[in-house]
């Protein structure tokens, strides 16, 4: 087990919106001192959020998530009734478990990759290193069902929690009007509870509050490297510091990532953006836990890692840092997290549901993308029509819809390239791209 770095010292002594945010990485790269106050532009870029996203059929209340916090503690669902969600997610390493790979599953196996945190993924797009999930509840059913891990299933959980008249109980409270236990509801009381895993403030958000005494010069001059010359806020931007994107960071290795899920080449080795929040106690790093330390991930960085055609284009090219820049830049790493062992946080938005958002539709058939974005957001368009999507990032990009009644993937599109796509099809559909999944498109087809 690799000890978190604000634990280590002391055992040792006694035996983790990207629209917008590379003008503010521009801004804070000008010569001279880091700026001595918190400007506007900063304060938007990371300002944390004031409702929590919760899909329409899993609307959150407090027996569900109560319910979903007793189960996600509960060995009852796996197989061998000796293993737990928290097994591998342990509140005390900012739901990690400090392995390089865990063997905590029921048969003892090696697993694949690492085990990731599991902060704020309320917000995330895809789940897993690979994106292989679509939502909490569909992530929720991989573990229990997985033959290494709780080698069950969520129906045969709901069986054996069905012999618990206390749980029987609980589950009444948490969906009225239902009467028995079912997998789905194991799976969408799970997922409830997770969504309440926010990270807590820390010195960092008390300086983008207006506090700026808050964070030391050190920090200060690490979140400069940070948003400046490193190019870290390419990736790790907004309030959890994550673009929620796969990218082939240039790690050695065969594992294919998410180029396997989505059937595409130009995504091999990608693996998804993790958190920055609470960072500090997530050791060791990467999908692989290949990375001891946070000084062990700045070097990679500034190695570039291994050359080769799938790597993204948002890593920086090599650079070199001073032993007091890289130390500068850890330090501002670890003022993302919590000085003891993390709680969720109490603040009172966590577990308010997100209001619907109002994106205008615009009647048009061409579409840009750039700065993982599509632009404009949603359009009309008529039966027949044909739209154009033009890649105008600087990135590699990949359209995909899937739906019932239709379904379509452009494939690797690169900067330059447009995809065409006729529509014959009524209705309201989603693209998204493969890649970059929080970017999505709505269409509607008159």
């Amino acid at each position: 087990m690799v000890l978190p770095r604000r634990v280590a010292p002391a055992l040792v002594a006694v035996g983790a919106a990207v629209t917008g945010f590379l003008t503010v990485a521009a801004l804070l790269a000008q010569p001279g001192p880091p700026p001595p106050v918190v400007t506007d532009a900063i304060r938007a870029a990371f300002a944390r959020p004031t409702s929590v996203p919760h899909p329409a059929d899993n609307q959150p209340t407090a027996e569900r998530i109560a319910l979903g916090a007793r189960l996600f503690a509960d060995p009852r669902l796996s197989e061998n009734g000796r293993i737990a969600c928290a097994s591998c997610h342990d509140p005390l390493l900012g739901f990690a478990d400090g392995q390089r790979l865990s063997r905590a599953g029921a048969t003892g196996a090696e697993l694949r990759r690492h085990t990731p945190a599991l902060w704020n993924l309320a917000w995330a797009p895809a789940l897993y290193w690979d994106g292989r999930a679509a939502s909490l509840e569909d992530q929720a059913r991989f573990p229990l069902s997985h033959p290494d891990e709780m080698a069950s299933t969520p129906e045969a959980a709901a069986r054996r929690l069905g012999h618990d008249a206390g749980m029987v109980a609980a589950f009444a409270r948490a969906f009225p009007g239902t009467a028995g236990i079912t997998g789905e509801q194991v799976l969408r009381a799970i997922a409830a509870f997770e969504r309440t895993l926010v990270s807590p403030p820390t010195a960092f958000d008390r300086w983008i509050a207006g506090d700026d005494s808050a964070l030391a010069e050190d920090a200060r001059r690490g979140f400069r490297l940070f948003t400046g010359r490193a190019g870290c806020v390419r990736c790790h931007s907004g309030f959890a510091f994550t673009d929620h994107a796969f990218h082939d960071i240039g790690l050695p290795g065969a594992d294919p990532g998410r180029g396997a899920i989505i059937g595409l080449a130009a995504a091999n080795h990608g693996f998804k953006t993790p958190g920055l929040r609470e960072i500090a106690w997530t050791a060791p790093y990467m999908h692989d836990g290949s990375l001891q330390t946070l000084e062990d991930v700045v070097r990679h960085y500034e190695s570039g890692g291994v050359a080769r055609p799938t790597r993204s284009r948002d890593m920086p090219a090599p650079f070199s840092l001073t032993d007091e820049e890289r130390s500068d830049l850890v330090a501002f790493l670890d003022v993302l997290s919590s000085d003891r062992p993390p709680a969720p946080s109490r603040e009172a938005w966590v577990g308010r549901p997100e209001p619907p958002a109002a994106t205008p539709l615009v009647s048009t058939s061409r579409v840009s993308q750039r700065d993982k974005a599509f632009a404009p957001a949603a359009i009309r368009v008529r039966l027949g029509d044909t739209i154009t999507i033009l890649n105008d990032d600087t990135r590699t990009h990949n359209v995909r819809i899937a739906s019932p009644t239709l379904s379509f993937s452009s494939g690797a599109q690169d900067p330059g390239e447009h995809v065409s796509l006729r529509l014959d099809v009524r209705g309201r559909f989603e693209a998204h791209c493969g890649i970059h999944p929080t970017m999505r498109l709505r269409i509607e087809v008159e």
